[in-house]
Order: structure tokens, then sequence, then C-alpha cells
């Protein structure tokens, strides 16, 4: 029994080969800046036609509802730096 844990360990580590990762780090920071814009513009969608209706209602608003529509847009910009911070 402990033998064939050893066995799984070793398969799941892949300890002893010298595979490469599934996903190059440049693919894994594009995939992550593009997952990151998806994800901002599918929120900004909501977010943004909600601000339009609120600043229609009283100009109070606008304020608010620019800095609501931006910040989504942080995430984005927070993925980026994953670009530059993965090493070639």
């Amino acid at each position: 029994m402990i033998e064939n844990i050893a066995l799984v360990v070793n398969a799941v580590l892949q300890e002893g080969t010298s595979a490469a990762p599934a996903i190059p780090n440049k693919a894994a920071a594009a995939l992550a800046v593009g997952l990151a814009a998806l994800g901002s513009g599918y929120a900004e969608r909501g977010i943004g036609a909600a601000a339009v209706g609120a600043a229609a209602e009283d100009d109070s608003m606008f304020g608010r509802g620019l800095i609501l529509t931006v910040l989504p847009e942080t995430l984005v910009i927070l993925a980026l730096v994953v670009v530059f911070v993965v090493p070639n």
C-alpha cells in the first residue's frame, strides 16, 4: 500500500522528469489579462447602465457613478502587472 502511494506521489509531482508546463508563462499571463478584461467588461456593463440612470435622475450622483464605473478597470491593471512579473 505504501509503495503505491509513493508511485502516485511521484506521478503527480512528476519527479524525475523534465516535462514542460501545460501552458507557457507568457500564454498564462496573456490568458490572465484576457480573462480579467472580460470580467471587467461584464461588470462595467451593468454598472455603467446604472450610473447613467442615476446621473440622469440626480446630477450629484455623477462622481459616485464614475468611481464605480472605473473600479472594475483596476482588475485589468493588476492583471497587466502579472505580465511584467512573470519571468521570460
